[in-house]
Parts: C-alpha cells; structure tokens; sequence
C-alpha cells in the first residue's frame, strides 16, 4: 500500500512539473511573439483588451440584469400575493385562518380546491398558515404533513402588519425560489391572525440568462473577429511605412541616396524621414569632408615625399661619393660639402614648415591677440632684413603714410607674416627695390610690400597658396632660389587666424604687389 502512495505520489508531482513546464514555454512563446514587432503587439494588445473588457462586460450586465429582472420578479409576485387576498377576503363563507376541525370534508375540499384554483392562476404555490405558523392550507396538500410550519421569519410579518419578500433555495432541486410572505385580510384595523404565502420558481429566468450568455459569447465572437481583422489592417498601417523606412535606411547606409518622405501615410513616419533625410546629408557631408582629408592627407603625404626625395637623394649621392674616395680634389670635395650643407637646411626649413602648416591646419597654434603698433613693428623687421636685401644689391623702403596703426594682432605671427613676405620679395628681386607701405583706410590698417622683381606669370598667380607650389623664374629659366614652397600658405593660414585677409597684385617683369588689411584697433 505504501508503494502505490509513494507511486501515486510521484505521479501526481511529475503531471504538475510537465503542467508547470508546458505553461513556462506557453508564457516565454507568447512574450516572444508579443515583442516580435509592432504588428503581434498592436494584435495581441486588441485582443487581450478586448476579451477581458468583455468579460467584465458580460459580468456586469449579468449582474445588472439578473439583479432587475429579480426586482421585477418580486415586485409581480407582491401583485400576486395581493390579489390573492383579495380573492380570500372576498369568500366570506370560507374559514381561512383556522385549522378545519369542524368542518366537513365538502367545506375542505371546497377549500383545498379554491386554493389550488388560485394557485393555478397565478402559478404560484399558496399557503396559509395561522398567528404560530401552522400551515392551516396549501394549495400543495401533499408535500405538506400534519403539524408542519412555516418558517418562524415569516411571522414577523403579523405583529409588524408589513409584506416580506425573500429568495431562498429548494434544497432538493437547487433552484431559486421567490417568497412573498403577506398579512391576510383587507381591514387595517382588525387583528392579524394569520398570514398568506405565496412561493414561485422563475424556472424561465436560468433559460433567458443562459440564452442572454450564447447571445453575448455569439456577438462578442462576432465583434472580436472583426476587432483581429481590424487590428490586422491598423498593424499593417503602421508596420508598413516603418519597414520600407527601415528598407531605405539599410539601402542609405549601403551609399544609396536620401529617404523619400512622399506618400507616407502617418505624420509620426514623416518626422522621422525628416529626421532621418537630415541625418543621411549629414553622414554624406562628414563621408565627403572626410573623403576629402583622406585624399589631402595622400596628396600631401606625396607631396612631402616628393619634397624631401630630391634633397635627400642629393646628399645621399654626395655623401657615397665622398665616403668611396671618389672625390679627390680639394675645391670638388669644398664644393661638395657647400651643397650637403645647404640641402641639409633646406630639409630643416621643409621640416619646420610642414609642423608649422600641420598646426595650423590641426587648429593646434593659438594666437595672443594685444594692440600693437604696425609701423614700429614693420620698421623693426625692415631694419633686420636689410642685410639680406643689400647681398641682392636691393633696397628696402620703409613708407609710412600714417603716424600710428594699431591693430589687435599676435606679435610674434605678424613678425613672422612680414618677414616670410620680405624673404619671398627679396629672393624675387635683384638689382632693385623693396617698399613697405603702411596706412589707415577708414576702419582698416592696409599692409602692402611691392617690389619690382621677376613677377608671376598670371596662369601661376592662382596657385601661390597651394601647398608645395613654386614660381619659376622666367628671366633665367630655372627655379629660382630655393624655397619650400609652403611660406605663402602659412602666411595666409596666420592672417586668416587673426582676422585679416590678404590679396596678391603681380606683372610678370614688373614686380609683385602684397595686401594685406586688419581691422584698426582705434
């Protein structure tokens, strides 16, 4: 017997552990679907809302239901119970609210028949019972033994002269039963003696709800299909222009063109193919910038190899040349040295000028803008370039048309500006004049240096601010002294960061014409 406890018992366990499993993977495969997409959800959302609005519909509209259609049912049966003692009342030939101990079986019968005749009528079963509660008649003669009684909540009703009105239960056939309990007899100011009820089963009523009930399941089967077929339709509504949004948007990240915001159903899809167009034409901007510093970074990658190949491979040669003994004459080998030295520092100047242009274009040189005065600062580096010009048998004319230019400059990179600009003037002339002009124009401080040099041809004149780009000299027809081809790029990169512009005026055979304007400080 134990064995088939302990048998039963881990039967039982393992049907609770495959309800439990079974109903786990149910609850994880219905979250799975409800947050597969925004259709399961906009259909499963419906749905559930729908079958539980209905079902607390249909509780409640039983419950209203069922709780009027009673009230109207105790009310008809107070009606009924009222007529019929009105109909007693009436047989005043009749004892009705003593035991017949004397009467004759005729006067009983005729009685028990009147009882049943109105019981009949009303189709309700009829008692009488007298003031302690013995059932003195009843339209139901053999349910009810000698001796028998009403319940004693009824009597209630005969010191009180008032109408009770309860349900209650057949305990052999489990069906509800309306009671009206009633005084018997019209004079209000007579004793009661005995009291009149009247029992009926509302058999139709348990057939109306449960008509009610197919009626409702039958129409709210009806309403939740069309809710799915509805909710189907709303979820592709919504679905749709987000997956083609989401289609477009995989083909832009594949490099095809900007979203296409016509035709589309829902404002919310609409702002976000804005949004989305937005942020495609920027991805393309910030595609080409960096396509673009990709293909400068190569090209001046080239260039600076370029650059440097030529001077490197000249000392180089040289430098095999001296180390083999090859060169064994003393003016060949000084020679010699005199172009490794100045390669050398060639290098050196490219070196400094490509760090100089790499921070300035990185955005990593600052500048400390004070008020300073132009033509102090002009004259200074004028006086210190003097030398230079003189090796050129050229001169440098300092013309001040001003007593005062103040500009908010930083001293050190104007320093710098000017001096780039006379070495480039200088290299440009020989046999002639530099002159260095400073004025004030109205809100403005006006920086020129014009010289009567070589020139620049005008298909040349262009390209000066490019990177590594060098004038030939047409006089000698061979590039003119050597430069790194980067000066006149950092020195409009510095005038820019400070706030000024600068403009190039040249003739080729009659010299070059520099401009260069800052707002005046005063």
């Amino acid at each position: 017997m134990n064995t088939n406890l302990q048998q039963d018992k881990e039967r039982i366990h393992s049907i609770i552990r495959t309800v439990r499993g079974l109903w786990f993977t149910l609850r994880r495969l219905l979250r799975e679907q409800f947050n597969k997409n925004i259709y399961t959800r906009i259909l499963f959302t419906n749905v559930t809302a729908f079958v539980i609005g209905l079902i607390v519909l249909m509780m409640l509209s039983n419950l209203i239901v069922k709780q009027l259609t009673y009230e109207q049912a105790e009310q008809e049966l107070l009606r009924k119970a009222k007529r019929v003692n009105f109909a007693l009342s009436q047989q005043t030939d009749q004892v009705w609210g003593t035991i017949p101990d004397e009467q004759t079986s005729d006067q009983d019968q005729g009685r028990q028949e009147f009882i049943r005749f109105l019981a009949d009528i009303f189709d309700a079963r009829i008692t009488i019972f007298d003031g302690v509660g013995s059932i003195v008649v009843t339209s139901a003669r053999q349910e009810v033994g000698p001796g028998s009684k009403i319940e004693d909540k009824f009597l209630a009703i005969l010191s009180e002269d008032e109408i009770m009105i309860t349900q209650t239960v057949d305990r052999e056939t489990g069906q509800l039963v309306f009671v009206a309990a009633i005084p018997m007899g019209n004079d209000k100011d007579a004793t009661v003696e005995s009291g009149i009820l009247l029992q009926t089963r509302p058999s139709n009523f348990d057939l109306a709800f449960n008509k009610m009930r197919s009626y409702q399941v039958i129409g709210g089967m009806a309403i939740l299909v069309i809710l799915i077929i509805v909710s189907i339709y709303l979820a592709m509504h919504i679905s749709r222009p987000i997956s083609n949004l989401a289609t477009t948007v995989a083909e832009i990240s594949r490099g095809s063109d900007v979203l296409s915001v016509e035709d589309q159903p829902l404002e919310e899809i609409n702002v976000l193919a804005v949004q989305l167009n937005k942020l495609a034409l920027r991805l393309q901007k910030i595609q080409s910038e960096s396509s673009k510093i990709e293909e400068d970074r190569s090209r001046l990658f080239a260039e600076i190899s370029h650059e440097l190949r030529t001077p490197l491979t000249a000392v180089q040669g040289f430098v095999e040349a001296i180390r083999d003994g090859m060169v064994q004459d003393e003016a060949i080998l000084e020679r010699y040295l005199d172009t490794i030295y100045t390669q050398t520092v060639h290098i050196t100047r490219l070196v400094d000028d490509i760090l100089a242009l790499s921070r300035l274009e990185s955005g990593n040189i600052t500048v400390e803008k004070l008020p300073v005065d132009l033509i102090t600062l002009t004259q200074g580096v004028t006086s210190s370039m003097e030398s230079l010009a003189h090796s050129k048998n050229t001169s440098i004319l300092l013309e001040k048309k001003t007593e005062k230019a103040i500009v908010l400059v930083d001293v050190d990179r104007m320093e710098q500006i000017i001096r780039n600009l006379l070495k480039n003037a200088i290299r440009a002339t020989e046999n002639g004049s530099i002159r260095v002009g400073v004025e004030t124009l109205q809100d403005e401080v006006l920086l020129t240096i014009k010289d009567n040099g070589i020139g620049i041809p005008p298909d040349d004149l262009p390209h000066i601010w490019d990177r590594f780009y060098r004038v030939k000299n047409q006089r000698s027809n061979h590039i003119q002294e050597k430069g790194t081809g980067l000066g006149l790029v950092i020195v409009k990169k510095l005038i820019q960061l400070q706030g000024g512009k600068i403009d190039v005026i040249s003739q080729l055979g009659k010299g070059t014409i520099f401009c260069i304007r800052f707002p005046s400080y005063f």
